[in-house]
C-alpha cells in the first residue's frame, strides 16, 4: 500500500476493508483507485467491491487466497496490443477465465486548481495517446507508473500548473478539477479485459456465442504450426487470436496463446482440439466464456 501516493492509500485501505468483509463481492484489479481497471470492474459488476492491487500478480494472488472472488485483468488494447502477459501469469496461477469485458478508454486532463496546465503526468501509453492534444497546447508530458496514481500524486503535491491524464473517476476520487475530457487522439481505443476465478464456469446453453482460450506448444519440426492449425480450418472453427511467445532462453520451441469461437462439447471444437493435441507437445485450456462482443 505504501507504493501509492498518500491520497490513494486511504481509499485503498477503505476498499480493502470492504473486500475483507465480503470477499464474494470483491473484484481485484491492478492499479490505483480510479484506474481504467477500476472502471472495468464497476462496469462488469456494478454491485462489486473493487479491490485495488499494486501489481497484476497481486490481483491474481487475491483471488487465489480468497481475498476476492474474481479478478479483472486487461489483456489487450486496440491501439497498443498486449497489455498483461497472461500466458505467463495464468498457467502458474491455477485460475480460470470465466468472462470477458470491453472498456472504451477515455482520457481526461485534471488539475488541482485553475492555474493553466503546463505539464501533465500519466502512464506513457496514455501520454502517447494524447500527444496531439498536449503538443497543440504546449503541455509537457511527464511519465509515471499509472494514470490514476498520477492523479493521486497531483492531488498530493498540488503544484500549480501540474496536471494529470487519467480516467474521470480519478478526478472524483482525488478532488481534482476536470480541465478537459476525451482528449485522446483516436476515438477507437478499446481494452479487452479477462475475468478470472478459482473455478471454471462453463457458459449456460443458449447464452449466445462463446469463446474458448487455451495455450499450446508446437513440436519443433517443419510445418508444426500448419499441421496444428489444420483441424480448425477443416472443422470450420473460427480462430480470433493467435499470439506466439517464448518461454525460457532456449528459443527452441514456440508457445501460443489462442482464442477460438465455440467451446468443448461442440462436435466441431472437439474434433479441432483433438487434432491440435495430436500435433503439439501439450494443450492447456484456460476457460470458456460468453462473448462480450461479436467477433464475426
Amino acid at each position: 500500500m505504501e507504493n501509492y501516493p498518500a491520497p490513494a492509500r486511504a481509499i485503498v485501505a477503505d476498499l480493502a476493508a470492504k473486500a475483507a468483509a465480503d470477499p464474494s463481492r470483491a473484484v481485484a484489479y491492478q492499479g490505483a483507485p480510479g484506474a481504467n481497471s477500476h472502471l472495468a470492474a464497476l462496469g462488469y459488476a456494478p454491485d462489486c467491491v473493487p479491490l485495488p492491487c499494486f501489481a497484476f500478480e497481486d490481483a491474481i494472488d487475491a483471488v487465489r487466497t480468497g481475498q476476492a472472488a474474481r479478478a479483472i485483468i486487461p489483456i489487450e488494447n486496440s491501439l497498443h496490443g498486449r497489455v498483461a502477459d497472461m500466458h505467463f501469469l495464468l498457467p502458474e496461477s491455477g485460475l480460470r477465465i470465466v468472462d470477458e469485458y470491453f472498456l472504451r478508454i477515455r482520457h481526461c486532463l485534471m488539475a488541482p486548481d485553475t492555474t493553466p496546465v503546463k505539464s501533465a503526468i500519466s502512464h506513457p501509453q496514455a501520454l502517447g495517446q494524447c500527444r496531439h492534444y498536449l503538443r497543440e497546447r504546449g503541455i509537457q508530458p511527464v511519465a509515471y507508473a499509472d494514470t490514476a496514481g498520477a492523479a493521486a500524486l497531483v492531488a498530493e503535491t498540488r503544484i500549480a500548473g501540474e496536471g494529470a491524464i487519467a480516467p474521470y473517476l480519478a478526478a472524483e476520487l482525488y478532488g481534482l478539477r476536470l480541465v478537459a475530457e476525451n482528449i485522446e487522439d483516436s476515438d477507437d481505443n478499446m481494452t479487452r479485459f479477462l475475468v478470472l476465478a478459482r473455478e471454471p464456469r462453463m457458459p449456460q446453453a443458449n447464452v449466445g456465442p462463446v469463446m474458448t482460450t487455451f495455450l499450446f506448444e508446437v513440436k519443433n519440426i517443419p510445418a508444426a504450426l500448419y499441421k496444428a492449425m489444420g483441424g480448425f480450418a477443416t472443422n470450420g472453427v473460427n480462430m480470433t487470436k493467435l499470439e506466439s511467445y517464448q518461454r525460457g532462453a532456449s528459443f527452441a520451441a514456440t508457445e501460443f496463446f489462442c482464442d477460438i469461437e465455440g467451446m468443448p462439447g461442440d462436435p466441431a471444437v472437439d474434433r479441432a482440439l483433438a487434432e491440435l493435441e495430436f500435433h503439439t507437445k501439450w494443450v492447456r485450456q484456460l476457460g470458456s466464456y460468453r462473448q462480450a462482443r461479436p467477433r464475426t
